[in-house]
């Protein structure tokens, strides 16, 4: 158990870690399944205790690489749409993607500072917001707002729980990420349930049932 915590000590205190956290931060605003959630609150939790990273540029680079990848995946929904790729196209995924462009025209700015603490929730209202050509400059500010909230909860939830492992860096660094992951599951589950659930995408006979009735009318 020494041998790991001086491991993580010493890769904590190299100046590539900080690479690895951008390129977390970034490749998660289009590719959900990068843990940087993991990575950021994991090496807060170090530097509760070590001081190696640097909390303020941990937060400073995870927040750059949240906003960089934020507005790649904005740009990637405006080229490509949300119907592009095999992934795009199922039910969940359309039924996410609906559920945020209505949810984008009625509150747009709570929707985007919200949807950047839940995984596949950030992911769907970047795209949608790109692909219904959501104002850029509105999108831009928004996302560095949320960007700096995310990372700033991120490097705290890491220093408030790391400080209690000072001599066991790997155990502070997993409990503050199960609290984290913890946390984002409340977050997303009071979404739910304020807003409910994502609209149920009708299926064809009662489309055919509507067709009718309007073509009766």
């Amino acid at each position: 158990m020494q041998e790991i915590n001086d491991f993580i000590l010493a890769a904590a205190g190299q100046p590539w870690v900080l690479f690895l956290v951008l390129a977390c931060c970034l490749i998660d605003g289009f590719f959900p399944p990068i843990p940087s959630e993991s990575v950021v609150v994991g090496l807060a939790a170090v530097a509760a205790t070590a001081d190696v990273p640097n909390p303020w540029l941990l937060a400073l680079v995870a927040a750059l690489g949240a906003f960089s990848g934020d507005n790649i995946a904005y740009l990637l929904g405006r080229g490509v749409g949300t119907n592009r790729w095999r992934w795009m196209r199922g039910r969940r995924m359309q039924n996410a993607f609906r559920w945020a462009g209505l949810e984008l025209r009625k509150r747009p700015a709570s929707l985007i500072l919200v949807a950047r603490f839940v995984p596949i929730g950030r992911v769907a209202v970047n795209l949608t917001a790109g692909a219904t050509h959501f104002p850029h400059v509105r999108f831009v500010l928004l996302t560095v707002l949320s960007a700096i909230l995310w990372a700033a909860y991120s490097v705290g939830i890491g220093l408030f729980f790391g400080q209690w492992f000072e001599d066991n860096h790997l155990l502070g660094a997993v409990i503050a990420i199960i609290c984290a992951v913890g946390l984002g599951i409340v977050v997303d589950l009071v979404i739910t349930r304020l807003r409910g659930k994502l609209p149920e995408e009708p299926d064809e006979e009662s489309g055919e049932r509507e067709a009718s009735r309007e073509a009766g009318a």
